[in-house]
């Protein structure tokens, strides 16, 4: 009689091997030149506006355009990740992003960087909820949260990659050096992923045709088993019985849990890109030296490594509750970045904090998302949170352009900005406690304990 082995069982008993440690290394890199193309255009827009001829406000849409392709790309693409599966969008996605940011560093209009930031986003779009839903399909639960947070830190070490590109070759290769960099490096990180990435286990044990490559992902996972040619892998009820509808978002306890999941992308995300886009732009509008603007922005990211190390450790005993201080932590250190007179080293060091804060934030959010829905729909699940979000995040440089133009205080613009990250605050209280009557405990599982 064959062998059958229950899929979250055969996931959850693996111990930590070069499987899942190879995967954690080529998901780091894959969003670490992600990390990279978000944060480039705003190093380059300094200079782009000067050398063009532009107002510092006609970049805004530049700055969201991409955003606006990770709206599109995000859904589609997680939904195209859960039918035909995660590897190929994850690989197509990088590509493609790859390419149109190369073709960046050729741009001579405003029309064309926007056009190509927008199918780049399209990429970046399908790469992370199927890069989420993956990482959760593959990895074991008791480490599932910190090797989400782990891998979404190559996010914020490849923005902090672009400060250090833009301080070191800036000056002497001009603006196009940042897309160079930018585009060559997914191309890189591509093409490997062709070799190396596997598929999930859970999607791969319903597509029959795939058998092959579902017993060789399985004895790679797990070595310390003889796996059979004619074993059996089953998959749980919540997976087998799902259809896959966008409605399944809202079932099952997830009535709420949903919504304020998305006000909380939305909200982080906007403070994100605004301060990750814009920073520059408004301390070079107000006077301060273009290498301390640059590293003040650097320390931003830095200080987001820093938070991503704090969320992987704490994450799984906090759940949810962890965002809400990181929350918290955000509107002090975002309204003292608007005051000029801390002086540099000062207002690095809160650069810093609203990093660990901010970005604390948006790991906690995106791990959160791809532990909260069963495999079936999680790829839409977190495409469409990641969606919803960049409505915050389009906001984000718009904003910041929109009160660039205003001519305010800056610490007056700082308060302003960080209004929005009360509502953030609010909703993301709400969802630690919807979460623990959920679960009946912090941690966070695909599985309600009961629903609420």
């Amino acid at each position: 009689m064959a062998t059958s082995y229950h899929v979250n069982d055969f996931v959850d008993g693996q111990r930590i091997t070069g499987f899942n440690v190879k995967l954690l290394i080529w998901s780091f890199l894959t969003m670490f030149a992600d990390g990279f193309d978000l944060n480039s255009l705003g190093f380059a827009a300094p200079e782009l506006t000067r050398m063009w001829g532009v107002e510092r406000s006609a970049m805004g849409p530049v700055l969201s355009a991409n955003l606006l392709g990770i709206f599109f790309g995000a859904p589609l693409l997680g939904w195209l990740g859960d039918r035909h599966g995660r590897r190929p969008l994850i690989i197509f996605g990088t590509l493609l992003y790859g390419i149109m940011t190369l073709l960046m560093a050729y741009s001579t209009t405003m029309e064309q960087m926007m056009l190509l930031r927008f199918v780049a986003g399209i990429g970046i779009g399908g790469i992370m909820p199927n890069t989420i839903s993956l990482n959760s399909e593959l990895t074991p639960k008791r480490y599932r949260s910190a090797l989400i947070v782990l891998m979404f830190m190559g996010i914020t070490t490849g923005s902090t990659a672009v400060g250090l590109v833009a301080t070191g070759f800036l000056a002497e290769h001009g603006w196009p050096i940042i897309f160079q960099v930018g585009g060559v490096l997914p191309l890189v990180v591509g093409l490997a992923l062709v070799f190396t990435l596997p598929e999930s286990l859970k999607l791969l044990a319903i597509q029959p045709g795939k058998r092959a490559e579902l017993l060789a992902t399985a004895r790679r996972m797990r070595p310390d088993l003889a796996i059979a040619d004619d074993a059996q892998f089953v998959n749980p009820a919540i997976v087998a019985e799902s259809e896959g509808r966008v409605t399944e978002l809202f079932k099952g306890g997830l009535l709420w849990i949903t919504p304020l999941l998305w006000t909380c992308f939305a909200i982080a995300l906007m403070a994100n890109f605004f301060l990750n886009n814009t920073l520059p732009l408004i301390y070079d509008n107000y006077g301060i030296d273009a290498q301390e603007a640059a590293i003040t922005a650097t320390m931003y990211h830095a200080g987001g490594i820093v938070g991503g190390l704090l969320l992987s450790a704490l994450l799984d005993r906090m759940g949810f509750s962890i965002v809400a201080i990181m929350f918290a932590l955000a509107l002090p250190a975002m309204m003292l970045l608007g005051i000029q007179s801390l002086g540099f080293t000062v207002l690095a060091g809160v650069s810093c904090i609203a990093g660990i804060a901010v970005l604390g934030a948006q790991f906690g959010n995106n791990a959160a998302a791809g532990l909260l829905y069963p495999t079936s729909i999680r790829g839409k699940g977190v495409g469409i949170a990641l969606s919803v979000g960049r409505l915050g995040a389009i906001l984000g440089p718009n904003v910041g352009a929109l009160l660039l133009g205003m001519n305010l205080p800056m610490q007056t613009l700082f308060i302003v900005a960080t209004l929005p990250v009360l509502i953030g605050l609010v909703a993301s209280i709400l969802l630690s406690w919807l979460c623990f009557r959920r679960f009946n405990s912090f941690q966070l599982d695909d599985t309600p304990v009961r629903d609420s």
